[in-house]
């Protein structure tokens, strides 16, 4: 097999490949290192690419394949999205305010795809400290649509997305607190998933609202993202909110044949949202959704309509919840212990003033100032009390619609991905753009988004499946069987396409 289609073939193709001594893990990271330097100063996917680094590892990763002692992940590269904790690698959250900060240790679950035996090409870039819907916000200038240029990639995972859809990585990690991974995965025509609140630790992911945050995988395919998924998974006693639940082999467990093949997804019940299709969803994207609705039906599932009738509700509450949480978890940003501090100041209350406003960026300000606010007391009942009254309330919505049915189906963004600096002037519209997508966080639900169409202009549709509690296999069993009867994953943005043909 040659070198260039391998940059395009499903993780499992690579494994096979690295297996077979078609190819060895170093000739596989220089692949996908030459393509960084080739189309990343288009796109800015990345912040930090460290080639040595990651030679050091794949030729790790080779001496466990000779060994035969590979797992799936042995040898395969990956980006990591700029929020978790890499030993001895800058880790910035996209801000000046970390913008010299070298973590002294990993985040769990860069420790755990370092057992598996991944292959890091690099930190991703993104929102700053994840504040955000289209990866503008970073420090490091933003992040383009490989489908398009001077578009987003949607937020807050931005450059993760970004780098899997221009194949400069086959599969990238990305954190989802209101949508970050499900929403970027949608604008950039791949896949991605955002698994059950607390099935993958918190522990060395620096936090931003800290009951909605949760890592997530992207991939070009459900396939790709099962493999991650399954890798990232797990138990660890230093987050107080990981679940003690045994790994599932999500990859395996999709791989399982249907028993009925031409009808692989009978028996499925999909639940349609009537909230989810109302005033605000752009017309192409209700139409591919309902194009693929109708795929799943011929694939063996029923279709039936669902209430959930406090969505309404579910921007301000998870806007009052995840900055009143930002504004508590951004506080140890202070100029003193490490990160940013101001070069020229009075005193140290001045210093502290200082290295705030000019560590951390407009966004980040103005969550932080909103949390505080109503935080604050006279204030706490009016907005951030009520808030969680609604959440309870969103989870409420889902439990009932579950009863109904296994899955619940709908779009990932009401729109397409929008032109750079096309909503500067109004935070508030780039906040609705989360309305499908919020209320999973506030359940604490999980959520995927898989391609499933076009718009006019040749920028992709996401179709969201949101699940019940650890209900990820069967996700990404829907989305797989889907993506077996059809190409939506399959397309690439066309520097990608003229590179395979």
């Amino acid at each position: 097999m040659t070198l260039a289609p391998l940059f395009d073939v499903p993780v499992s193709a690579l494994r096979r490949a690295l297996d077979e001594k078609e190819i060895s893990s170093v000739e596989l990271a220089n692949l996908f290192l030459d393509r960084i330097d080739a189309f990343n100063p288009g796109l800015n996917a990345f912040i930090t690419v460290d080639r040595e680094r990651t030679l050091v590892e794949a030729r790790a990763a080779d001496r466990r394949i000779a060994r035969n002692e590979a797992g799936p992940l042995t040898g395969i590269p990956l980006a990591h999205k700029d929020v978790f904790c890499t030993e001895g690698v800058l880790t910035t959250c996209a801000s000046k305010m970390l913008s010299n900060f070298v973590s002294p240790y990993d985040a769990h679950v860069v420790s755990l795809l370092k057992r598996a035996g991944a292959v890091s090409l690099g930190k991703t870039n993104m929102d700053e400290f994840a504040m955000g819907s289209s990866s503008e916000t970073s420090y490091y200038g933003p992040v383009n649509n490989p489908w398009k240029i001077g578009h987003v990639p949607g937020g807050s995972s931005g450059g993760s997305a970004a780098a899997v859809a221009a194949r400069l990585a086959p599969i990238a990690t990305g954190t989802d607190t209101g949508g970050s991974v499900r929403q970027p995965a949608a604008f950039c025509g791949i896949t991605g998933i955002k698994p059950t609140y607390g099935l993958i630790s918190r522990y060395g992911m620096v936090a931003y609202a800290s009951s909605l945050d949760q890592g997530g995988a992207f991939g070009a395919s459900a396939g790709d993202c099962a493999l991650l998924l399954s890798a990232m998974a797990g138990f660890d006693m230093r987050d107080s909110t990981s679940l003690d639940r045994p790994v599932e082999d999500y990859a395996a467990e999709i791989g399982t044949p249907a028993s009925d093949p031409a009808r692989p997804l009978a028996g499925l019940t999909i639940g349609v949202p009537r909230e989810f299709f109302s005033v605000g969803l752009g017309d192409e994207t209700h139409a591919s959704i309902e194009d693929a609705l109708a795929q799943y039906r011929a694939l063996g599932a029923s279709v039936r309509d669902v209430s959930l009738p406090n969505t309404r509700f579910a921007i301000p509450a998870f806007y009052v919840i995840a900055m009143a949480e930002a504004s508590s978890n951004l506080s140890r940003f202070d100029g003193v212990r490490y990160g940013y501090r101001a070069t020229k100041y009075a005193d140290l209350v001045d210093m502290y003033c200082k290295s705030r406003s000019e560590g951390f960026g407009a966004e980040v300000q103005r969550r932080i100032l909103t949390g505080t606010f109503v935080l604050s007391h006279g204030y706490y009942d009016a907005y951030y009390l009520q808030a969680q009254k609604l959440r309870r309330l969103i989870a409420e919505d889902f439990r009932r619609a579950f009863s109904e049915c296994d899955l619940v189906a709908g779009p990932a963004a009401p729109m397409t991905a929008w032109a750079l600096g096309a909503m500067g002037d109004d935070p508030v519209q780039m906040y609705l753009a989360d309305i499908y997508t919020t209320p999973v966080n506030l359940a604490g639900l999980p959520g995927l988004s898989h391609p499933c169409g076009f718009d006019a202009a040749g920028l992709p549709i996401g179709l969201q499946l949101i699940g019940n509690y650890f209900s990820e296999a069967r996700l990404l069993t829907a989305a797989h069987r889907f993506q077996q009867v059809t190409n939506w994953h399959l397309h690439r943005p066309a520097p990608i396409a003229r590179a395979n043909a």
